[in-house]
């Protein structure tokens, strides 16, 4: 059984895809996402993340350290930072030029973290990686890499990052399965379980990465996050109303028609198949779904069983003011829970 400890004494983060809704622009998501992070701020939030997805029309993140800049420019003490970089999608030196330069710019506030997934579809990947091939070392190789650009240089270091050397920014790895738990062991960096889409390993996964950690220059002792879709309202059937726009997002994304972010809805029933609702409910079986005091129970339920240092939640929510709301009502919970 994992160590818990009280929801108050955990810090509690967000993570936004900066939806674009449906009726609504690029332009705007990206003018709410920076109200949003404002708000979070506002709550006691430790940090606000943002994740890299490509050729998605209702997700305007994808130059994602582009938009870590605007979002650290327009608050003045919450962590920015990704949630994450797909790796595998850029050279090192660029990623440690780009947040090594926030870094300069944003001195304390910033987090890096690494996801190994394309984020995207297959000709997409084509597009952004051109002729390079992965492979299963070439992950472990380019956070190595990272880390040594992001660092202190050594003597007789021929390839420097200009920013980035000396910025120390903090790493953090990403994932939904064991691999990079166990790499996040391995380097003794801190680990972000993705349980808000992938919940399958999430419970293995944390006891791998306590298991084998190891300490690091970084983080002398495991400090694991999880990611958890939180929709929270007055009542349960206003909270299952809104999780309705996050559900017909996904029924979309599956039949390959990704689509804007859509307004809620009254009811699925005619909207999905048995089966889509079963693939729904399976991604989503961390979800956390109701009034505050169902959403209470809820992270209680998490916390004993996963005891993780860091929740970061999230929620797609189409009408911003409900989304603000549910932020306030998690805030809430957590501060009165003891």
């Amino acid at each position: 059984m994992p160590h818990t400890k009280p929801l108050s004494d955990t810090a509690l983060s967000m993570l936004d895809l900066v939806a674009v809704r449906e009726g609504g622009t690029v332009a705007g998501a990206i003018a709410i996402a920076l109200r949003t992070a404002r708000h979070a701020e506002s709550l006691g939030f430790a940090r606000y993340w943002v994740a890299e997805h490509h050729n998605m029309p209702g997700i305007a993140s994808s130059a994602t350290a582009v938009l870590v800049g605007h979002l650290a420019g327009g608050t003045s003490r919450i962590r920015v930072g990704s949630g994450g970089i797909m790796l595998p999608n850029h050279s090192p030196l660029v990623v440690a030029e780009a947040f090594g330069t926030l870094a300069e710019l944003y001195p304390g506030r910033i987090d890096l973290g690494l996801g190994r997934a394309p984020g995207t579809d297959q000709p997409t990947m084509r597009a952004l990686r051109r002729d390079r091939v992965e492979t299963e070392a070439d992950f472990p190789r380019d956070v190595a890499e990272l880390q040594q650009l992001l660092g202190t240089p050594e003597p007789g270091q021929r390839l420097i990052a200009v920013p980035g050397a000396n910025t120390h920014v903090p790493i953090w790895l990403l994932g939904s399965s064991l691999f990079s738990a166990q790499l996040a062991a391995t380097l003794g960096l801190p680990f972000a379980f993705a349980s808000h889409f992938a919940p399958d390993a999430l419970e293995e996964a944390l006891a791998i990465y306590r298991r084998k950690f190891k300490p690091s220059k970084q983080l002398a002792q495991p400090y694991a996050m999880a990611a958890v879709a939180v929709y929270a309202a007055d009542t349960d059937a206003e909270a299952a109303r809104l999780f309705t726009s996050l559900q017909q997002s996904f029924v979309n994304l599956r039949r390959g028609t990704p689509r804007l972010l859509p307004p809620p809805v009254e009811t699925m029933d005619e909207l999905w198949s048995p089966v889509e609702r079963a693939g729904v409910e399976h991604a989503f079986g961390e979800a956390i779904v109701g009034s505050p005091a169902t959403v209470a129970r809820g992270l209680a339920e998490f916390m004993r069983r996963t005891g993780v240092d860091e929740l970061m939640v999230t929620a797609a929510i189409f009408e911003h003011a409900a989304r603000l709301r549910s932020f306030e009502l998690v805030a809430r919970v957590r501060s009165e829970w003891v």
